[in-house]
């Protein structure tokens, strides 16, 4: 009777999940990857980094992920003087009618349920580490007291490619809080088309509210609900230590290219982001393909090149599909 009420529960929220799809496309055209990644962050509850050139409709993306899942939304613009006290606030003396005085704590733009980190890596790494605790611990400690923030707490950051000037890259411990890395790229004619015409008229399209912030948290915790086999988490295990350099499991392609691998998080990600890719796919477990599928962009960020493989141009989204692929093939032939 339990299993029958979790397949009932798991196909209204598939359902529901279709509805907020419809609902941001209205705005966010085409780039159905790119909604897709970015709402598997919201319902494993976590944080994702937006990377692509200005212009790309990733601002747009997040204001209208926040009116979707009716969650409240700040947005920091991070520049080179932003300064920690700007997004997690500060005390300031206070005098009363009655002449008294007191520290009164004003608390900055983090304490919200969606925090948009626009360019994050435009400000300096004082200011980026801010946001590392209340990545990970969904708090901040201020003047000497931790302060819990709102639930749920998600940060979409978005980035500009590090190759542009006057940009700081983000620290491995920042990158690893990030549940996944979404490369937002040039959409394709048509949708381009489409761009041009829905969005140079009159009037622009408006989203309205799907979720509220009880149901998302709600949405969250059945997903961590949902069932995953043996052979998806043995897929997880294998694909997580095949990109280890030190791990006796790798190939040899990946212990010549690799520096440094990704450890336990990325796995957990895995585990979390192949259940939310099955639920937008009306399924109701994930498969090892599923793991495949998720393997760049919950890996890309996790993983270093060796110096001499970046000199020789190596690219590491194409060495983690290719890797990848190579090792569903293995299975699939066992």
């Amino acid at each position: 009777m339990a299993e029958d009420d979790l397949v009932a529960e798991i196909e209204a929220l598939e359902a529901k999940l279709a509805d907020a799809k419809a609902a941001i496309t209205k705005r966010f055209i085409g780039q159905e990857r790119v909604v897709d990644l970015t709402l598997s962050a919201l319902l494993c509850g976590g944080h994702a980094l937006l990377i692509g050139l200005p212009g790309l409709g990733k601002t747009r993306l997040v204001e209208t992920l926040s009116t979707v899942m009716g969650i409240d939304g700040n947005r920091v613009q991070f520049t080179p003087d932003l300064m920690p006290a700007d997004i997690l606030g500060s005390e300031v003396l206070e005098t009363g009618s009655d002449g008294s005085r007191a520290f009164k704590f004003i608390p900055g733009p983090i304490f919200c349920q969606l925090l948009m980190a626009d360019e994050i890596n435009r400000a300096s790494p004082r200011t980026q580490s801010a946001l590392l605790q209340a990545m990970q611990e969904k708090q901040v400690s201020v003047a000497g007291e931790t302060r819990t923030l709102a639930a749920p707490f998600h940060v979409l950051a978005t980035q500009n490619p590090i190759e542009q000037e006057g940009t700081y890259p983000l620290p491995e411990a920042q990158l690893d809080r990030f549940l996944v890395q979404i490369d937002v790229g040039y959409p394709n004619r048509e949708t381009e088309r489409d761009i041009l015409l829905a969005t140079t008229g009159v009037s622009d399209a408006q989203a309205h509210r799907v979720f509220d912030t009880e149901s998302l948290i709600e949405a969250q915790v059945l997903l961590r609900r949902m069932p995953v086999g043996d052979s998806v988490v043995e897929m997880i295990l294998d694909l997580v230590r095949a990109f280890r350099p030190s791990d006796p499991s790798s190939p040899e392609r990946v212990r010549d290219l690799v520096a440094w691998g990704p450890g336990p998080r990325a796995a957990q990600a895995l585990m979390m982001t192949v259940r939310a890719r099955a639920l937008l796919q009306g399924r109701l477990a994930p498969s090892p393909e599923d793991v495949i599928d998720m393997a760049r962009p919950v890996l890309v960020h996790r993983m270093a090149l060796t110096f001499s493989a970046r000199a020789r141009g190596e690219d590491l989204g194409e060495l983690i599909d290719s890797v990848s692929a190579g090792l569903l093939r293995t299975k699939a032939a066992a």
